[in-house]
């Protein structure tokens, strides 16, 4: 019989995206292998066809909390762990290093639960629920990600996204938009996770309006969820800017490819656009661009140092780290990427 493995990320987009060279790296040592992954409804689409994939593991863990009763959860939840137990691993990969994914393992009772070592864990006493521990190697996420690899004695080699075989297909409604506009255009993706991550609407603005003076146009990728901040960068643009539909991240994807250049910040379609290898200028705020910048690429991160940087703490509203960094040096140093 095959050996089973199965990945355990939940989410989010960015995380999911660091961990893709752990699940290229187990392909290529154990080609017989049946590989699973437990992901979060939202970002199963993203992972859903994936050739290295053999079977997603879909949860709803947010919305279950909600409603930890109700009839609908219950049933989900009974239809998950049934998935679970028929996947029946025979090794799982924490590669979140919290609880939640220490419960995980544990439900599948296999023997060999493998994860970051005690003081490299984001909740530290989650390693109890794991049978064996591995000091992360390196600093960023991806590295890390990589080190549990050791405990299987597999070689990481470069880390490889499989970018060509992510969303491989072109939404018709993107094809059009590329065909009405055949000239060249930066994408600007302005939303992330934090409010602290988020580059202003005005500065955004301001950068489309230079860019638009050198000859090339700006598209702000118009997210689920993000159509009022979207507007504002647009409205600051001064007609400098048009907003386009990115509904999903095939639409998304379609659209970074395509793009000279990819703008944002520390963001789950920013690493989405480096993975996929498209071009992109990452402006990092609270985050550390070590550990949280485009992956092998400091030459395409930018970032403002003060005393207080790379807290990694949540705020509602733009911080100075992001706020001193001004569209001017945004738009030079995109312009130094865009002549390579």
């Amino acid at each position: 019989m095959s050996e089973r493995i199965l990945l355990l990320r939940t989410s989010a987009l960015g995380d999911v995206v660091h961990c893709l060279p752990v699940l290229r790296a187990l392909r290529r040592a154990r080609p017989q292998a049946r590989i699973g992954w437990v992901v979060e409804a939202p970002i199963a689409p993203f992972l859903a066809g994936h050739p290295d994939l053999d079977e997603l593991l879909v949860v709803r863990l947010r919305a279950w909390r909600r409603r930890p009763f109700a009839p609908a959860t219950l049933a989900e939840v009974g239809a998950f762990l049934a998935a679970l137990d028929r996947f029946a691993p025979d090794l799982v990969l924490d590669l979140m290093g919290n609880h939640k994914a220490g419960v995980l393992a544990a439900l599948t009772l296999a023997d060999r639960r493998i994860g970051a070592a005690r003081r490299s864990r984001r909740e530290p006493s989650s390693a109890l629920w794991l049978s064996e521990t591995v000091p992360p190697r390196g600093v960023h996420a991806v590295d890390r990600a990589l080190s549990l690899l050791d405990a299987l004695e597999i070689p990481p080699g470069p880390a490889d996204f499989g970018g060509d075989v992510l969303l491989p297909k072109m939404p018709e409604a993107v094809r059009e938009q590329l065909a009405r506009h055949p000239e060249p255009y930066v994408l600007v993706h302005p939303g992330a996770g934090w409010g602290n991550k988020r580059y202003p609407p005005a500065g955004w603005g301001e950068v489309a309006g230079r860019l638009r003076s050198q000859g090339l146009a700006t598209w702000v990728g118009v997210a689920p969820g993000e159509e009022e901040l979207a507007g504002a960068v647009v409205a600051a643009a001064a007609g400098a800017a048009v907003a386009v539909p990115a509904p999903d991240l095939a639409s998304l994807a379609a659209l970074c490819r395509g793009a000279r250049l990819v703008l944002g910040g520390d963001s789950g379609p920013l690493h989405l656009a480096h993975a996929l290898g498209a071009p992109v200028l990452m402006l990092l705020g609270p985050t550390d661009p070590a550990t949280n910048g485009p992956y092998g690429a400091p030459e395409r991160v930018l970032w403002h140092q003060l005393p207080c940087s790379f807290c990694h703490r949540r705020f509602a509203d733009t911080k100075a780290c992001l706020l001193e960094m001004t569209p001017a040096r945004v738009v030079a140093r995109a312009g130094e990427l865009l002549v390579k």
